[in-house]
C-alpha cells in the first residue's frame, strides 16, 4: 500500500520527539528529501499534534477502552497525528488519513494494533470535542499561570500556545524583503510568506531584549549564554566589542561564524575574565514556557521540579555575571519563561538595582513570552531611571 511521504516523515519525527529530540531538529532530519508542499504538511502535522496533544489524547480516551498511557508509542503517535489531521486539517479525505495511520502502525511492526487504530479513528469522527480539552495545557502548568497572572490571562496564554507563530526576521538597518511588514521593534519585520533571503528568523520578543542594553559603539559587551547567536548578532549591529560564551563547546563553536572571540565556560562558576564589561547580557537557560507555540513539546516534558532546579542555576549565573559589570555599566537578565521563580525571584535574590523590567505575554503581546530586567550591581550607587513595569 502506498503511504503519503509527508505522513511518514511526520510519524518518524514525532517518534524522535518522543525519544527526547527537539521537534524542529527531528522534523528537519526527516524532511530533507521532501518538496516544499510535503515538507509543509509534515510540519503542520508535527507541530499541530504536539500543540493539541492534550485534546487529542482526550479524544483517544473517549474512543478507546485502553488507557492512552498504556498504548505503544507507535500506536499512540499514529492515533494522535491522525486525529489532528481529521480535526484540524482539510487537505485530504478522512479515509486517506485513516488508511495511512493503519499502514504506519503496520510498518512499525504493530500489526495486531491495526484494527484497534482503525476503530478508534472511525469512532473519533463521531466524537464531539470537549471545551476543557481544547486548551491542551497540563493542569499543573495552567494552575501556576492562574495563580500568578489570574484566570483570564492564564487562558490567554494557553490559547496562544495552540496558534502557529508568526514569522519574524531580523533586518537591522538593511532593506527588508518585498512584502515584509514593519513592527514596533526597530529592525524587526514580519514575513508573512516567502523566503527570508539573507535575513534570519528571530521572534519579535527575542528582538526586544537587546535594545534594553542601550548599546553604543566601542563599548565592551559580554553575551554570556549566547548560542545560537541571534541576540549576539543583533548586538553587533551597534558596533560593540563583543565576547560570546556558552556552556557546551559544540554550541560555542556555532558562534565562531560571527567573527568574534568565543569562550566555552560554565557561567554558574566564577567567570575567568580579567577585565569587566560595560554591558552584559544573561539570556539564561530556562524552562521556555513562553515559547510553547514554537516548542510545543516543552509542555509535555516539563515538570514542576524542573523550574526550581533551573532557578538555582539562574541565580548562580546572574550572581557571577554581576561581578563582571564595569562601574557605571548595565546587565540585562532575560528568559523566555513565564514563571516568576525564574524571573522576578532570581532578580530579587541577586540584590542588584533594578532599572526597569519588560514582560511580554503570549496572546497579550506579539510573539513569544519573554521577561527581561535591566540591572546595575548593588552598591554602585545608581537609583532606577525608569520604574519597573510589567
Amino acid at each position: 500500500m502506498k503511504l503519503a511521504i509527508a505522513r511518514q516523515a511526520a510519524f518518524g519525527a514525532l517518534l524522535a520527539v518522543d525519544r527526547g529530540k527537539w521537534s524542529a531538529e527531528a522534523l528537519g532530519e526527516k524532511s530533507t528529501h521532501l518538496d516544499s508542499r510535503d515538507a509543509g504538511l509534515a510540519s503542520d502535522i508535527v507541530f499541530g499534534t504536539l500543540r493539541h496533544r492534550g485534546e487529542l489524547d482526550f479524544l483517544i480516551s473517549a474512543c478507546s477502552s485502553r488507557p492512552v498511557d498504556q498504548l505503544d508509542a507507535e500506536v499512540k503517535i499514529a492515533l494522535e497525528m491522525a486525529i489532528y489531521q481529521l480535526r484540524f486539517l482539510d487537505r485530504v479525505p478522512d479515509h486517506a488519513v485513516v488508511n495511512d495511520a493503519v499502514e504506519l502502525v503496520r510498518r512499525a511492526g504493530k500489526d495486531k494494533s491495526a484494527p484497534f487504530v482503525n476503530a478508534v479513528l472511525r469512532q473519533s469522527l463521531r466524537e464531539p470535542a470537549e471545551a476543557e480539552a481544547t486548551l491542551s495545557t497540563p493542569p499543573w502548568l495552567l494552575a501556576r499561570w492562574t495563580a500568578h497572572y489570574g484566570s483570564e490571562l492564564a487562558l490567554t496564554i494557553a490559547r496562544a500556545s495552540l496558534v502557529t507563530p508568526r514569522r519574524y526576521i531580523r533586518v537591522g538597518n538593511a532593506e527588508p524583503p518585498a512584502g515584509a511588514e514593519a513592527t514596533e521593534i526597530p529592525g524587526c519585520w514580519i514575513l508573512n510568506s516567502g523566503d527570508p533571503g539573507p535575513f534570519r528568523f528571530q521572534d519579535i520578543s527575542s528582538q526586544a531584549v537587546v535594545p534594553l542594553l542601550d548599546l553604543e559603539p566601542g563599548q565592551t559587551f559580554l553575551d554570556l549564554c549566547a548560542s545560537p547567536g541571534n541576540k549576539t548578532s543583533q548586538a553587533l549591529e551597534s558596533g560593540v566589542k563583543t565576547i560570546a560564551s556558552d556552556l557546551h563547546e559544540s554550541r560555542a563553536r556555532m558562534l565562531l561564524a560571527l567573527g568574534i572571540p568565543v569562550v566555552a565556560l560554565d557561567a554558574s562558576k566564577p567567570l575567568p575574565f580579567a577585565t569587566k564589561f560595560d554591558r552584559i547580557l544573561v539570556d539564561a537557560p530556562c524552562s521556555g514556557t513562553g515559547t510553547l507555540a514554537r516548542n510545543p513539546e516543552i509542555k509535555w516534558r516539563l515538570k514542576n521540579d524542573d523550574i526550581f532546579d533551573l532557578r538555582r542555576r539562574q541565580k548562580a549565573i546572574l550572581r557571577n555575571a554581576l561581578e563582571m559589570v564595569a562601574p557605571g555599566g548595565l546587565l540585562v537578565y532575560s528568559t523566555c519563561s513565564l514563571e516568576r521563580e525564574e524571573n522576578e525571584d532570581v532578580v530579587e535574590a541577586s540584590g542588584a538595582t533594578v532599572i526597569k523590567t519588560m514582560q511580554r505575554i503570549p496572546g497579550r503581546e506579539a510573539g513569544d513570552g519573554f521577561f527581561a530586567a535591566v540591572l546595575r550591581p548593588g552598591g554602585q550607587g545608581s537609583a532606577p531611571t525608569t520604574p519597573p513595569s510589567s
